[in-house]
């Protein structure tokens, strides 16, 4: 088979760190156009990659001839533009979280099976080595009896890490929507979700600003989440981790306890109920400092599922019941009571 036709639409930070470095790698892709409103970066990319440039997204999706499309951009724009590609017959991945509300993902979601094509959302962290470790071990009840959770993603801010800085959009509630739940709180209840093999059906957080100046989106978030089999356990989501990221999950179950991506030496470890401990060392879990720069497996998987025609482990589907426990702790905090999924 040919190799697949695929577009960047958005030339910040994450396509250039993530998606266009993975899709180069992957002998079945071609890169043939990229996208971007800003004419001095989308110019710069495409000579990097010696493809097309645009700066109208619509004109690229009527003009090119695509096979799939990434959606790298601020996350107001998510659905529509994410819908507008479906509808021209593109496979899309999407970056989290998918929409800004339930009634866009489902918007997404319908677009998808109209035109019969796979949605992704770029939920990077059920990829890692670790946590698919954890998900096999407590699905094999290896485990037992799963009592408790805490889970935390948290960094310095999108200012050392966004291709505009201070200026970001992420700073910017009219394009981000949400802050810190939406850049970081969505990976962990995604993760948590898929570790456990079960929903969240309730949902108590406080979401606050207090960290950065001139924003009023969220940058520290601490929620408690219950499962529908009444595990229950802690999420935190913050850009005011000003040292060292934290992107550490830890699992509290009958015969022991998991430590995940918390240990500088090993990413999976293993504190038995019976005083025993296992440490295993399967490889750093993709970050945003310099050592952490691995691949994230998001694109072979997307790139796979398109042309084996399977459904991708993140579908719309998946990313909508990961974006609604963030909508339920927004929820939460704005009525200071606890939100059923």
């Amino acid at each position: 088979m040919a190799s697949l036709r695929v577009a960047i639409i958005g030339c910040g930070s994450i396509a250039k760190h993530r998606h266009l470095l993975e899709y180069q790698a992957n002998s079945k892709v071609d890169i043939v156009a990229v996208c971007d409103k800003v004419e001095e970066r989308v110019n710069e990319t495409a000579r990097r990659y010696q493809v097309k440039a645009y700066t109208d997204y619509q004109a690229m999706l009527a003009k090119e001839e695509l096979d799939a499309v990434s959606v790298c951009l601020p996350n107001y724009l998510h659905a529509p533009v994410s819908i507008a590609a479906l509808e021209t017959g593109c496979h899309v991945l999407c970056e989290k979280p998918m929409a800004t509300s339930i009634q866009e993902a489902e918007a997404m979601i319908t677009a998808t099976k109209k035109r019969g094509k796979k949605l992704m959302i770029g939920h990077n962290q059920r990829f890692v080595p670790s946590h698919q470790k954890a998900r096999e071990m407590i699905a094999n009840g290896e485990l037992g009896k799963i009592y408790s959770f805490r889970t935390a993603f948290g960094h310095g801010g999108p200012e050392g890490w966004s291709i505009d800085g201070k200026n970001s959009w992420f700073f910017k509630k009219d394009e981000a929507f949400i802050g810190s739940m939406g850049d970081l709180g969505v990976h962990k209840a995604d993760l948590i979700r898929f570790l456990l093999g079960e929903e969240i059906s309730e949902v108590a957080a406080f979401v606050e600003s207090n960290a950065k100046t001139d924003t009023d989106v969220d940058d520290n978030a601490v929620c408690m989440l219950k499962t529908e089999s009444g595990i229950i356990g802690t999420l935190a989501a913050s850009w005011a981790y000003v040292s060292k990221e934290d992107n550490a999950t830890r699992i509290y179950g009958e015969k022991g306890i998991l430590r995940l991506e918390d240990d500088s030496t090993y990413s999976f470890i293993v504190h038995h109920a019976d005083g025993n401990v296992t440490n295993i060392d399967l490889g750093g879990i993709q970050s945003n400092e310099e050592d952490g720069q691995t691949t994230t497996h998001v694109i072979d998987h997307f790139v796979d599922s398109i042309l084996n025609d399977i459904e991708p482990l993140v579908n719309g589907e998946e990313g909508l019941k990961s974006l609604q426990v963030i909508l339920a702790a927004l929820e939460s905090s704005q009525t200071k009571t606890i939100t059923k999924i």
